[in-house]
């Protein structure tokens, strides 16, 4: 049975106080109001009674509709928007945001899972959006977190490293118990572009800012499909140009490109999410920890369905008596795992 899910913008936006009154900010300078307590345009206790009755209609229909929310607000106020009777669940944006460290990042996933289990909600994961710069970009950084909102300067990126960290982190969100949500063109690999013209700039917020903030165009641009040169069949007509204009590089980034290379990115999405599908132990809530090494994770699903994930400068042996099921890059060839690389295990 096919579900009709609708994705709700600035969820946590909809009711403001009612005297508007003025922050002494920018724009640019404060857009979420996360970490702030009352504000007076976000996360309003109002916006619960919009939600309540928008889930009592979604409810009302014989097949499922589902509410995704684009909610940005505190990590301890997310499960007040997915309680029973409100929204069905929402983009995990403390996981997107978080460095690709081994702590941090087994912090947010037990914060995730506990604090949407107190109201019965599942946890979600998503790695790149719309507004944030793609985080094949962002991996190959010194940091690799979320720097901020709106893009303005280029930071130096290793795209090389940056790849082989996707896809780390990739085969990791497809392992966690809940949902993930994937952005288009995270698939094929792409990686921000940073290089737009400025006279082919789209996002309002260049005009806004006075030209000082780029905006998020570097992840809007469009898809490449086939060929070596853009439009990369994007469009069938050789005389339109799509809004935002694509490396030349993508062409090894394409939908065909990806295809007929048995390693790609692309590949390795399909065969993970084939796995969620016919490993009964990924289709659970099944979840623990294991012991492991400083700068690494190791988790348990159910059925005896493990998940590897080396973050540290050194391989590390693999669990004994498990089978590798799918990995993110090659084992070493003493069957160890490699810095930057995630294996899905099972039991034998």
């Amino acid at each position: 049975m096919g579900v009709d899910g609708f994705r709700i913008d600035v969820a946590h936006g909809m009711v403001k106080d009612p005297a508007l009154p003025d922050l002494g900010l920018t724009e640019f300078s404060v857009l979420t109001g996360e970490g702030q307590q009352d504000h007076p345009h976000w996360d309003r206790d109002g916006v619960h009674d919009i939600f309540r009755n928008w889930r009592a209609i979604a409810d009302s229909y014989p097949t499922p509709r589902v509410f995704v929310a684009e909610a940005h607000v505190r990590p301890g106020r997310m499960p007040h928007y997915l309680r029973p009777d409100e929204l069905h669940t929402a983009f995990n944006f403390d996981f997107l945001k978080c460095p690709l460290d081994a702590g941090k990042l087994r912090e947010v996933i037990d914060r995730s899972i506990t604090t949407l289990a107190t109201v019965g909600a599942p946890a979600t994961w998503v790695l790149s959006n719309h507004d944030e710069t793609r985080h094949v970009t962002r991996y190959g950084r010194a940091d690799t977190g979320v720097q901020a909102l709106f893009r303005n300067q280029p930071i130096p990126s290793d795209l090389a490293l940056g790849t082989r960290r996707a896809r780390v982190a990739a085969l990791l969100m497809f392992a966690l118990p809940g949902s993930a949500y994937i952005y288009q063109g995270e698939e094929l690999g792409l990686y921000e572009v940073e290089d737009i013209p400025e006279s082919a700039l789209q996002d309002p917020t260049w005009e806004r800012s006075g030209h000082t903030v780029r905006g998020r165009d570097g992840c809007r641009v469009p898809l490449p499909w086939t060929g070596d040169t853009p439009s990369f069949g994007f469009s069938t007509s050789p005389t339109v140009t799509p809004w935002l204009p694509q490396p030349p590089d993508w062409k090894t980034c394409t939908a065909e490109a990806n295809q007929a290379d048995a390693t790609s990115m692309l590949q390795l999405y399909r065969s993970a999410l084939r796995l969620r599908r016919t490993e009964q132990g990924l289709q659970g809530e099944d979840f623990h920890w294991l012991d492991t090494p400083p700068g690494t994770l190791l988790f348990e699903r159910g059925n005896g369905i493990l998940c590897a994930v080396n973050l540290s400068d050194q391989p590390i042996p693999l669990p004994d008596t498990t089978t590798t099921l799918l990995a993110s890059g090659p084992l070493t060839k003493d069957g160890q795992l490699p810095p930057d690389t995630t294996a899905l295990l099972r039991r034998d």
